[in-house]
């Protein structure tokens, strides 16, 4: 009875019943004054003709313009008004003046260390990349820059509290979910200890990210224990296009000094000390060096525009880091909704171009855009070795379903596609040619790519590179092929069901 109470009043159950009575009103509103008033009726299909005409003319990824005009045209008289309040992409204009905000003093404080020039030694692939990431995110390439990768998080683990236990002047932690657990209560010790050494410690989590790990006011119970806490964009009961956009980056720094990043959320299956989904396959970075401080300044970028502060940043810098043998160039990167700049598609789409000889990619869903499966169509036509692998158990059912159906035009054009059999694979890799990689924290699907706070690390010539490649063929080894004839005589309902999710998929 009491869990039955506990899952009747969570904040998730009472926000859907929230959101369904409003859609629910609205619809009896609409429906209801257009039976009774002819210009009421007649407005309503001026909007949805407006908002068709908007979808149509705008710069929208197509799978998202058809999926919503599936849902505008046979119902004109409320799918415009649904398109208006949840789906137009309007952003206020003091909500943009803060992020245009954000991006400038990030160019202003990291402009010094711009040097994608020194990279035409390389070749113009690389400084292409370089430049690119610099002009449109303002994230510098860096060199002098120790880099480690983690196949799993069971090995960053230890590495991570290794490392804030080695904290001076700050730590700065922003994750999309944390939940307490073996995982998180062993940081959270070491950050109340280090907190109450006078050491600066501050905290960002994604609300709608730990909905269901974490109570409401879990940034007080930290603030008591002296660790500084934002939460990203509150949940609330109302239908708007902000529950779309979501912070999913995963940062933690010590001292400007160290930092990490991947695929690892602070939750216990991503150390495998808790089964969900079989065993969980994840992967992380380890930065040491300069590259570190673009890291801190996406941090500091984020907590100014949720906390509303202007602080100086250069209070952060740490001193000069040891010269380091030859590391390759490091380049830390975050990509923004409200910019309009799709920065992780684009280092995707940038890396499948420029391969010569092979890409290989991890990745939980496959749940892509037009522009990406004709890259990797196209590569793989042209003879370059493309390799993909997704999960075998999904953490989301009808997910694995959809990432299922982007399957089959990519294994004609030659893609060869696995799924990891032992569990979930949570890890956002690609490597191509040993020359290039990154590591981070964009899917591929559609939230990631086009929705959501990210962010990533490109490497060039890195000694890490080969290291991930490595890593990539013994998870090869533990995955089942998939092959074209699985999926041509698949019973028809379940071929209509993805083909529906597939068209649907931009939505979800």
């Amino acid at each position: 009875m009491k869990k039955f109470l506990y899952i009747l009043f969570h904040r998730s159950v009472l926000m859907a019943l929230a959101l369904l009575a409003q859609a629910a009103a609205l619809l009896v509103m609409i429906f209801s004054f257009s039976a009774y008033t002819e210009i009421f009726y007649w407005c309503c299909i001026a909007i949805s003709v407006a908002a068709a005409l908007a979808i149509v003319g705008s710069r929208m990824e197509p799978g998202y313009k058809i999926a919503w005009l599936l849902l505008i045209l046979p119902f004109p008289i409320f799918g415009g008004v649904f398109y208006v309040l949840v789906g137009g992409g309007y952003v206020p204009k003091r909500t943009l003046k803060r992020m245009q905000g954000m991006l400038d003093k990030s160019f202003v404080t990291l402009k010094e260390d711009f040097k994608s020039e020194d990279l035409l030694p390389l070749g113009g692939d690389a400084a292409g990349q370089a430049s690119y990431l610099e002009r449109r995110a303002a994230c510098p390439a860096y060199t002098n820059t120790e880099t480690e990768y983690f196949p799993l998080g069971d090995d960053a683990f230890p590495r991570m509290l290794e490392e804030l236990e080695r904290a001076e002047k700050y730590i700065f932690l922003e994750y999309f979910i944390i939940q307490p657990g073996i995982f998180w209560d062993s940081i959270l010790a070491i950050l109340e200890r280090k907190a109450a050494q006078g050491v600066e410690v501050r905290v960002l989590y994604d609300d709608f990210g730990c909905m269901f790990t974490l109570p409401r006011d879990y940034n007080e119970i930290l603030t008591k224990k002296g660790i500084q806490c934002r939460v990203f964009n509150r949940l609330m009961p109302v239908m708007s296009l902000r529950l779309n956009n979501r912070d999913h980056r995963k940062l933690l720094i010590i001292d400007g000094k160290v930092g990490f990043t991947g695929g690892i959320n602070l939750a216990d299956e991503y150390i495998n000390v808790r089964e969900r989904f079989g065993h969980w396959k994840d992967s992380a970075i380890l930065l040491e060096g300069d590259a570190v401080w673009s890291m801190t300044v996406m941090f500091l970028s984020m907590w100014d525009y949720i906390a509303n502060w202007n602080e100086d940043f250069e209070h952060f810098h740490p001193p000069a880091a040891p010269v380091r043998p030859w590391t390759g160039y490091v380049q830390p990167y975050t990509d923004t909704p409200l910019d309009r700049e799709a920065v992780g598609q684009t280092v995707y789409l940038n890396m499948i171009a420029k391969a010569k000889n092979y890409i290989y990619i991890t990745t939980p869903y496959l749940v892509i855009d037009v522009a990406t499966n004709t890259a990797l169509c196209n590569a793989a036509k042209s003879g370059v070795d493309v390799r993909i692998i997704t999960p075998h158990i999904p953490d989301k059912r009808y997910v694995f379903e959809v990432t299922r159906a982007h399957y089959p035009p990519l294994l004609e054009a030659g893609v060869q596609i696995y799924e990891y059999t032992p569990g979930f694979i949570h890890a956002k890799n690609f490597v191509v040619d040993d020359r290039f990689a990154t590591v981070g924290t964009v899917n591929l699907d559609y939230r990631s790519l086009f929705l959501h706070f990210e962010d990533g690390v490109w490497l060039c010539e890195a000694p890490c590179i080969r290291e991930i490649r490595k890593d990539f063929e013994a998870t090869l080894k533990r995955s089942e092929p998939c092959s074209l004839r699985q999926f041509k005589h698949l019973n028809i309902l379940l071929q209509l069901y993805r083909s529906i999710l597939r068209v649907f998929a931009p939505l979800m």
